[in-house]
C-alpha cells in the first residue's frame, strides 16, 4: 500500500495568502516549504488512487504528483474515488476541481453527503460520473471504482470528538463541542490482501479512552496537528477563537496530542493539518525538535510511505 501526503497544512495553507504571522514570515521568506491543503492519497495497486479529502489546493496537488497524472489519451485519471472526513470547505472544495465527468465513487457519511446535496454548486459532479455513497459509522466497506470494480483497499469509519463545519454552526455550539457524530470522522484504510493499515485522524478535539483504544498498536498514524497551543491564534493576533473552540486538540502541554498518544506503541506517528501559525511547520525550531523527539513527525507535501 502506497500513500502520498498531497498537502500537509491546515485550512489557507502555509502561507496563507493573507498572513505575515512570524511563522508565516519564514515561507514567504523562503526558509520554510510552502504547504497545501491536508490531504492524502492512497492505492494497494499503483493504478487506482484514493483521495483522503479533496482539498481547495486539489489540482495544484495533482501537478506535483505524478502518480495522479493521465495516462492514456483523452480523458483519464488514476483517481477512482474519494472519501471525505467532514464537511469543512479545506475537505470538500476541492470536489469542484473533480467536474470535468471522470467516473469516481464519493464516499461520506449521510450527514457530509447531505450537505453537498443542499448545495446546488456540487451538482457539477453529475450522478451520471459520481456516485454518492453514505458511510455508516463502525461498518467496514471494500472501496469499488464508479462501475463497482474492486480498488483493493477497505475503509471502517468511526466518530471522533470534533465540532460541525464552521458554516455549519448554530447557536448550540457551545454545547457540542468535542462531541462525537458523523460531523468528525477517524479513517481506518486496509489493504486486505497484504493485511497492513493505516488511520487517517485529520481533525481531533480530544483523545478519549476509546480512541486511544483504537490506535494503540497502529502501524501509521496520521493525527490533527493544527495548533502547538490551545491559544496560539489569539496570542499571535490572528483570531479570537482557541483551538478547543475550533475543534481542535494542541500538540503540546500535559493535555496535548502528544502526551495523550504517548506509549501507545504506535510504530509511526506523523502530524497533519498544521496550521500556518504552528512553529513546528520551521524545520529546526524547537517545537519540530520536540515533536522529532518524543518520536512524531511533522508532514510535508510530497511524502510517501509504503506498508
Amino acid at each position: 500500500m502506497r500513500i502520498v501526503v498531497l498537502g500537509a497544512a491546515a485550512g489557507g495553507g502555509f502561507p496563507q495568502w493573507n498572513c505575515h504571522c512570524a511563522v508565516c514570515r519564514e515561507a514567504w521568506a523562503g526558509r520554510a516549504p510552502a504547504q497545501t491543503q491536508a490531504s492524502l492519497a492512497v492505492s494497494a495497486d499503483g493504478e487506482h488512487w484514493v483521495l483522503l479529502n479533496a482539498s481547495p489546493d486539489l489540482r495544484t496537488q495533482i501537478l506535483a504528483t505524478p502518480v495522479l497524472h493521465p495516462r492514456h489519451t483523452g480523458r483519464h485519471s488514476p483517481i477512482a474515488a474519494v472519501v471525505l472526513t467532514n464537511g469543512d470547505v479545506d475537505a470538500v472544495a476541492g470536489l469542484l476541481t473533480l467536474r470535468e465527468r471522470w467516473p469516481l465513487a464519493l464516499y461520506g457519511t449521510r450527514g457530509v453527503l447531505d450537505v453537498l446535496a443542499a448545495n446546488s454548486v456540487f451538482n457539477v459532479l453529475h450522478a451520471d460520473s459520481v456516485g454518492r455513497h453514505p458511510l455508516v459509522l463502525g461498518q467496514c466497506v471494500a472501496l469499488t471504482t464508479r462501475d463497482g470494480r474492486s480498488i483493493g483497499l477497505s475503509l471502517e469509519t468511526f466518530s471522533v470528538p470534533g465540532k460541525v463545519a464552521l458554516y455549519l454552526e448554530d447557536g448550540r455550539i457551545e454545547e457540542r463541542l468535542a462531541e462525537r457524530s458523523e460531523n468528525t470522522i477517524g479513517l481506518m484504510i486496509r489493504a486486505p490482501a497484504t493485511g497492513r493499515h493505516f488511520y487517517y485522524i485529520p481533525a481531533c478535539a480530544a483523545v478519549d479512552a476509546e480512541l486511544a483504544a483504537r490506535v494503540k498498536g497502529a502501524p501509521l498514524l496520521f493525527f490533527d496537528g493544527t495548533l502547538w497551543r490551545d491559544e496560539e491564534m489569539i496570542e499571535a493576533g490572528l483570531g479570537t477563537k482557541t483551538g478547543r473552540r475550533m475543534g481542535h486538540l494542541s500538540v503540546s502541554g500535559p493535555e496535548g496530542s502528544m502526551a495523550a498518544l504517548a506509549d501507545l506503541g504506535i510504530a509511526r506517528k506523523a502530524f497533519i493539518h498544521i496550521n500556518n501559525t504552528n512553529p513546528m511547520l520551521c524545520a529546526g525550531s524547537p517545537e519540530c525538535a520536540a515533536v522529532e523527539a518524543a518520536g512524531w513527525e511533522v508532514a510535508r507535501d510530497g511524502l510517501e510511505i509504503t506498508l
